[in-house]
């Protein structure tokens, strides 16, 4: 057995996870207004990140399962790199870059995570960060970038970021002295009175599955413990149903080659605007604004759209709201179809906000979580089942996350820009971002060479979806606006349509 402290069982599945298809890293990119110190940037990062043990811990896999271990040759250089790309390096040199670092595993040998400074044709610096899934989640990373920055320039260098209290304390993950991961009530609490349907769920046998997974019953952590023991018990029935989606290019079996682009920023007080005159949320129109992206790809391409629907996974947070700087993952996943094959945007967008409605009083994502961490526990071939299970009726992993509403400074320079990609599971090939920050939200995709070579294509068509609900808001009178037939004749008229 590893000497060290046991990772716990939905971190393990992200880590065991990692296929040379599908790498289990998510990877960000910063832009910065001017060149970086690259000097100071390392001074930060020594001072900031590696308060958070994790970034100095291997994870190692062995029969036991996997356990973090401080790497007693831990070495800055090695995860902290200064990159001259070949002049002149604009936003194509550096997407092909990020889609390169996507494709290429972080060392096991080593903390997985790797930070690149990039010096822009332009002038301005870009941060090229890739973090494996294991370490922590979208949310929990977002508080180790806060940590990170500052609100202002001259901030000092050792200052960081007021919330990231706490964190030379054990991170999530770590075994209680019962040898327990924390998460280890939650997700058996769940799960155990499901376990017989999710035995059919990903073909596991009763004796095995109970084996390793040793499902106690816990009901006084959750009140109306039957009632939401019932909830599951359908939703996982519900997801063992669930058909595939449509069959589009976007869908199929991945290579190793990945393709990386991201769309200009636009106004978020639009956003707000827009979605507020039409009864919607932020994310209804923005959700909207990317499924009319996808199937304005689609037409180009002359393909076939009659009843498209494309499935996509979102992550769902499950953290406390006193929890928010825990490494780890807590996070569960809900399906959501895109109804890519319908034209009209207004009849577009009332359709995603009814779907986002149904989902908020769904446990799809309790159950997720639940799964992954008995997969995480199971031997290999649960998890690959549980893979199959949830590719085979998906075609993209989609995240939305807000960023800092106001300008952040790292090391003294001002981010200009910031996008995020959470990996592709299985046989999974695109994903798509959302992230707001300063006022402004970006689109990015990222996709597998085999399936989109351009994914350029679809996120120059983000604004352009969004802007034609802008130009119904200013042009119809409001009472027409709730009735997407109405206004059909005036959409052939909006410019781009």
């Amino acid at each position: 057995m590893s000497s060290g402290e046991r990772v716990s069982h939905v971190d393990t599945a992200w880590l065991r996870m990692d296929r040379p298809e599908n790498l289990m890293q998510i990877l960000g990119v910063m832009i910065f207004v001017g060149r970086m110190d690259a000097e100071r940037f390392k001074r930060t990062v020594i001072h900031r990140l590696l308060r958070y043990r994790r970034f100095r811990q291997i994870a190692n896999l062995d029969a036991e399962g996997a356990w973090w271990v401080d790497d007693p040759d831990f070495d800055i250089d090695l995860h902290v790199r200064h990159s001259l790309l070949p002049a002149p390096c604009g936003k194509s040199e550096l997407q092909k870059f990020v889609a390169e670092t996507a494709s290429s595993p972080l060392n096991p040998a080593r903390p997985r995570w790797e930070f690149t400074l990039v010096e822009m044709a332009n002038g301005n610096s870009a941060l090229v960060v890739r973090i494996h899934h294991a370490i922590a989640d979208g949310i929990a990373l977002i508080g180790v970038m806060n940590a990170l920055t500052d609100d202002r320039a001259d901030a000092p260098e050792e200052g960081g970021y007021q919330a990231v209290t706490g964190t030379t304390a054990p991170a999530h993950g770590y075994a209680d002295a019962e040898g327990n991961a924390p998460d280890d009530a939650f997700w058996r609490m769940i799960l155990e009175p499901v376990t017989g349907v999710a035995e059919k769920l990903i073909g596991v046998g009763g004796y095995l599955w109970g084996h390793y997974c040793g499902l106690r019953s816990a009901p006084g952590a959750i009140q109306n413990y039957l009632r939401v023991a019932g909830a599951i018990t359908q939703e996982i029935g519900k997801l063992a149903l669930l058909p595939s989606d449509s069959p589009t290019r976007f869908k199929g079996r991945p290579g190793t080659v990945k393709r990386v682009a991201w769309s200009e920023p636009i106004s978020l007080a639009d956003i707000k605007a827009v979605g507020k005159a039409l009864g919607c949320s932020v994310n209804d129109t923005l959700l909207c604004s990317v499924a009319g992206a996808l199937r304005g790809y689609l037409v180009a391409k002359g393909d076939p759209l009659a009843a498209t629907e494309i499935r996509v996974m979102v992550p769902v947070n499950l953290r406390a709201p006193d929890d928010p700087e825990d490494l780890g993952n807590r996070f569960g996943l809900v399906a959501l179809e895109l109804p890519v094959g319908t034209e009209n945007p207004l009849a577009r967008l009332y359709v995603t906000r009814a779907r986002m409605e149904a989902l908020k009083g769904s446990y799809q994502a309790m159950l997720t979580f639940a799964l992954l961490g008995a997969a995480g526990m199971a031997p290999p071939f649960v998890e690959e089942q549980l893979l199959k299970l949830l590719a085979g009726k998906t075609t993209a992993v989609m995240t939305n996350v807000p960023g800092p509403p106001g300008p952040r400074y790292f090391a003294g320079s001002k981010i200009d820009q910031q996008l995020v990609w959470v990996p592709q599971a299985g046989e999974i090939g695109m994903g798509v971002s959302i992230l707001s920050y300063n006022g402004q939200v970006q689109f990015g995709v990222i996709t597998d060479k085999n399936r989109v070579d351009d994914p350029q294509n679809i996120v120059d068509r983000f604004a352009g979806e969004f802007e034609k609900l802008l130009w119904l808001v200013l042009l119809e009178p409001p009472d027409r606006l709730g009735d997407p037939e109405a206004v059909a004749e005036d959409l052939a008229a909006l410019p781009g349509h």
